[in-house]
């Protein structure tokens, strides 16, 4: 379904409608939450780096793994959404570990 402005909202002298302020507003806030699924990512891959993979530490790191997987996922359908459709240069800048991208999409149980 297309969106047209009705007639009386018509662009003025200085080429700005109402719509196109809408437009701005809508991806501002796009990219602000792409900002902030960025940060969250971040934090989530550190926190996952700092837990080394030692057999007493298999049921903290797999938690956070699975927390990884879960915050990698949600950021690349975020960067979807904002028109990027490659994940590869998103992938390379954060450093996305295997063991992650191999989790991606899959739904975590809680560890019994």
């Amino acid at each position: 379904m297309a969106l047209r402005p009705p007639p009386l909202v018509t662009t003025a002298p200085s080429g700005c409608t109402p719509l196109s302020a809408l437009e701005y507003e809508l991806m501002s806030e796009k990219a602000d939450a792409l900002a902030r699924a960025g940060l969250r990512v971040e934090k989530a891959l550190a926190a996952l780096r700092a837990c080394p993979a030692a057999t007493e530490n298999a049921r903290k790191r797999e938690g956070l793994l699975n927390q990884a997987a879960d915050l990698v996922w949600s950021f690349l359908v975020q960067r979807e959404i904002c028109g990027f459709r490659s994940q590869a240069d998103a992938i390379k800048r954060y450093d996305i570990p295997r063991e992650v991208m191999i989790r991606l999409g899959a739904v975590s149980r809680p560890l019994k």
